[in-house]
């Protein structure tokens, strides 16, 4: 890992995504059976999310297609799609030089210090690495690759191909017991609402600039790092654990803290994501009513299932700014139940027509101001 930065730490970043993610044992390629029955799905969920929506379901002019993939496929793709982020994470924590005039401090514990001095050096790979790790255990549980509502690239021959994670959705639906095309039905109406949403030009432009600024504003805490490891008595025997450890947390590697400017950015990205996960859930209801048999049963499970993420989950929703908590599927349940219940679909439709009509933090909590300003 110490001899690797810039394209080589993302190479290997890949394989230990790849292996943790697989367990490290090979995957099977999908049925080909398989993946006729879901593209059939796909084209359903495709015709009726636009009619709910109203909305156009392709960001490229090309039709959406639903691949259905293992979990390696997953990993490489979502490692690419995160990518823009972590590096903008990597140059937000990176070493800044202090000011000419700054004064001597402390001397602090000399090993602690060096061993700091060294990880910020190699930061970039780490943060690499991190990500590799994170993107593994997120393949271990996703369905979809609209799980945490982040635009993916909207340029080249997958703009408007969506992943969906076979092995996981034939585990979960084993385990519950539930039909494994109504299954595969809901999530690719889940995946392309995500899609279309996102895919409106003004909502992605807003989610991309928010999650830009959040991750661009944590602020470096080296004395973190430097206070753990100071903290470990080499002559203990069970230093090495210790070191491992604390090795083992990504926070203190990284050495983020959160900043006064992630404070004011945070509830402006609440409510838009409030919104879109409000939106997609009506969506789905709407669509999965009309034509999933099991969908009561289906939705139980997977609505449990979002709100009691892995770790992993967690530590990227922090990482990004995003808070998928059940309070968050709440509120813009709310938003959305208030917009129809006083002006209907059409009233819904109207946050696609341009930026202005993205509702503001306190409009998320009160539809009918919201509806007031559009209004006017």
């Amino acid at each position: 890992m110490l001899g690797q930065q810039g394209g080589a730490a993302w190479d290997s970043a890949r394989q230990l995504g790849i292996s943790v993610a697989t367990g490290g044992s090979s995957e099977a390629n999908v049925d080909p059976v398989e993946r006729m029955g879901i593209e059939q799905l796909a084209r359903v969920a495709d015709l009726r999310v636009a009619d709910v929506t109203g909305l156009s379901t392709s960001v490229s002019g090309r039709s959406v297609s639903v691949l259905p993939v293992n979990r390696t496929r997953w990993v490489m793709d979502s490692l690419e799609a995160y990518r823009p982020l972590v590096e903008l994470l990597a140059e937000a924590l990176s070493p800044k030089d202090p000011p000419p005039d700054a004064g001597a401090t402390e001397p602090g514990d000399p090993f602690a210090g060096m061993f700091s001095g060294m990880l910020q050096m190699f930061q970039p790979m780490v943060l690499a690495m991190t990500a590799g790790s994170m993107v593994g255990h997120l393949a271990q549980r996703s369905f979809g690759q609209y799980d945490l509502p982040i635009p993916r690239p909207t340029t080249g021959a997958s703009a408007d191909e969506l992943l969906l994670v076979v092995p996981n959705l034939d585990a979960f639906a084993d385990e519950w017991s539930l039909a494994p095309d109504d299954l595969r039905l809901w999530i690719c109406v889940h995946e392309v609402a995500h899609h279309a949403i996102l895919g409106v030009p003004h909502v992605r432009a807003r989610m991309d600039d928010l999650l830009t600024r959040y991750v661009s504003s944590f602020r470096n805490d080296p004395a973190a790092l430097e206070d753990r490891i100071g903290q470990i008595d080499l002559a203990d025997p069970a230093a090495l654990a210790n070191l491992q450890e604390v090795m083992g947390s990504p926070e203190v590697i990284l050495g983020a803290i959160t900043s006064p400017e992630q404070d004011a950015l945070r509830p402006q990205l609440e409510a838009l994501v409030a919104v879109v996960v409000g939106v997609v859930d009506h969506v789905v209801d709407v669509v999965g009513t009309e034509l999933i048999p099991s969908y009561s049963m289906l939705t139980e499970a997977l609505r449990r299932r979002r709100v009691e993420g892995a770790e992993a989950d967690r530590f990227v929703e922090r990482l990004f700014g995003l808070e998928l908590t059940q309070a968050t599927y709440d509120r813009g349940g709310a938003f959305v139940a208030g917009v129809l219940e006083r002006a209907g679909d059409d009233g819904l439709r109207r946050l696609w027509v341009d930026a202005t009509h993205l509702p503001t933090p306190p409009e998320v909590d009160a539809p009918g101001l919201w509806l007031a300003r559009i209004d006017l």
